[in-house]
């Protein structure tokens, strides 16, 4: 069973105050990536970690930790029927509006840590997947939405599961982006593990922490 972390109760407060060090390695590992390495501009606390409006008491995360706390993989959650980055910041990529409903949540901040060698890489990459598949059918959540790169939106439609654009892709900046929708049923997990997407064991024994 995943380890339950409370939320802190201010994005600004999450990296500081937060009582397990999963949470800090996490938001750091976010300003590693997508600051340092990918060059996104978006806000930076206390120049460690990477945090956005979207860090807020609703928002969700599934965080694969050393014993210790440090990060390997992440992923943050955002409820569609809240603000979140595709309705809030990129409505104009999905043809019929961004989908919004109680079951549907919305992937963002898919991070590996860069500190992992490519076989570690793609072990934590495919264990967070299934964890992520995992995560919905114990929930209740019958789909996923996102917004991907063209190169990463190739690689997740390899993945076996039944995944959808919901619009044409979009130059925006220096990046084609295209939102997606991914849909969990009781048949995802043979699907993943048919395409070779499952639970690795180089990463069993690791934390599991949801928050």
């Amino acid at each position: 069973m995943p380890h339950v972390l409370p939320l802190p109760s201010s994005p600004a407060a999450a990296p500081l105050s937060a009582p397990d060090a999963a949470l800090r390695a996490m938001f750091a590992a976010r300003k590693s990536v997508f600051v340092d390495l990918l060059k996104w501009d978006v806000p930076v606390l206390a120049g460690r970690y990477e945090i956005d409006q979207f860090d807020d008491t609703n928002a969700r995360y599934l965080i694969l930790a050393e014993a210790d706390g440090g990060h390997l993989g992440s992923a943050r959650l955002l409820p569609t029927v809240h603000p979140h980055i595709l309705d809030s910041l990129y409505p104009h990529l999905c043809e019929d509006g961004p989908p919004r409903a109680t079951d549907i949540l919305e992937i963002t901040r898919f991070c590996l840590d860069r500190r992992l060698q490519a076989a570690e890489r793609r072990a934590v990459r495919d264990t967070l997947v299934a964890r992520l598949v995992d995560y919905a059918l114990d929930h209740g959540i019958s789909a996923y939405s996102a917004i991907a790169e063209m190169g990463w939106f190739h690689q997740i439609l390899t993945f076996g599961w039944h995944c959808r654009p919901l619009g044409l892709p979009q130059r925006i900046g220096g990046s084609v982006l295209v939102a997606l929708r991914i849909d969990i049923t009781a048949d995802t997990p043979g699907l993943l593990a048919a395409a070779g997407i499952q639970l690795q064991g180089s990463t069993r024994g690791r934390h599991w922490i949801v928050a």
